[in-house]
């Protein structure tokens, strides 16, 4: 028997996945520099004027200034290089970060639903003037953070939970600053706790597409961008293949795949038949780790 394996990275849609998340360094550090600027800002015209709406929009911006840090620091472990110890590097850290960036939406949630129903009890007359103009920098600077991290949101779990976060944001934001001109008009108080209560909302409809991939991602799912079942295909129409069996597929990251294939092969499969079988696994899956073993015997397939 014999087997083959590629460590290239693979391309998909014209870009490197491997260095996708290396390149999102500047963006990370200017968001995390603008969000905690715009969190203390908020936050403090929030507690002056009253606005719990204010108040919710600055703990959520709170949360994403955490994982905008958490994704970056998860980016920079998933480019250190391999060890005895850790043979795949830290690409997985990429995987946590998502996962711990979607634990800390849902404290957010708890937080801000907590203080809404309070206020809607015991509610204050907030500024609408001060919402509008407050909520107005945050649209500004959360859809320039967004549009800082849009071309890696299809390839990278993680670049794509820091763009929701910043996605969310800006929504949440131009929802206030409509918020404070109803306020203005009409003087309704329960204007401000029930802004809060969509912008609750609005983080749990984010949050739940986040952890739904992370979980899959964390339980070694199959990507949702690979069907396994052309995958299966594939090997098993390749020439001399008999049967496919043991055929796995996993995350090792957010941006990389791996692959582990037996192929039953009575005539046998030599370097050349394993290192195209893995360039197409690359190009027409994304599959950049793939390890293929050939068996001849076809009892090996009932359990070698």
């Amino acid at each position: 028997m014999s087997a083959g394996h590629s460590d290239a990275h693979h391309r998909h849609g014209g870009e490197h996945h491997g260095h996708a998340p290396a390149s999102f360094g500047r963006a990370f550090a200017i968001g995390i520099a603008l969000n905690t600027a715009f969190v203390l800002v908020e936050a403090g015209f929030g507690l002056w004027s009253g606005s719990m709406a204010l108040v919710a929009d600055a703990g959520h911006n709170l949360s994403d200034v955490l994982g905008l840090a958490v994704a970056w620091g998860a980016s920079v472990m998933a480019a250190r290089p391999a060890t005895a110890r850790f043979t795949y590097g830290y690409k997985a850290s990429s995987i946590l970060a998502a996962l711990a960036n979607a634990a800390l939406l849902l404290v957010a949630m708890g937080a801000i639903l907590v203080e809404t129903v309070r206020r809607l009890f015991d509610p204050m007359r907030p500024e609408g003037w001060t919402m509008i103009a407050v909520a107005g920098v945050g649209i500004l600077i959360n859809a320039g953070t967004a549009l800082m991290f849009a071309r890696g949101r299809k390839h990278d779990l993680n670049i794509r939970g820091a763009y929701l976060h910043m996605v969310a944001d800006a929504l949440v934001s131009l929802g206030v600053v409509v918020a404070g001109g109803l306020i203005l008009l009409t003087g309704a108080l329960w204007i401000d706790p029930v802004t809060s209560l969509v912008i609750v909302a609005v983080i749990g409809w984010s949050t739940w597409g986040l952890l739904k991939d992370s979980v899959r991602m964390s339980l070694l799912a199959v990507p949702d961008s690979i069907d396994e079942a052309l995958v299966r295909d594939y090997l098993a129409g390749l020439p001399g293949v008999a049967a496919v069996h043991d055929l796995h597929i996993w995350p090792m990251s957010t941006t990389e795949t791996a692959l582990t294939a037996h192929l039953v092969m009575p005539g046998g499969g030599g370097d050349a038949f394993l290192a195209q079988v893995s360039q197409e696994l690359e190009e027409r899956f994304g599959i950049g780790h793939a390890t293929v073993q050939v068996e001849r015997d076809r009892a090996c397939a009932a359990g070698c």
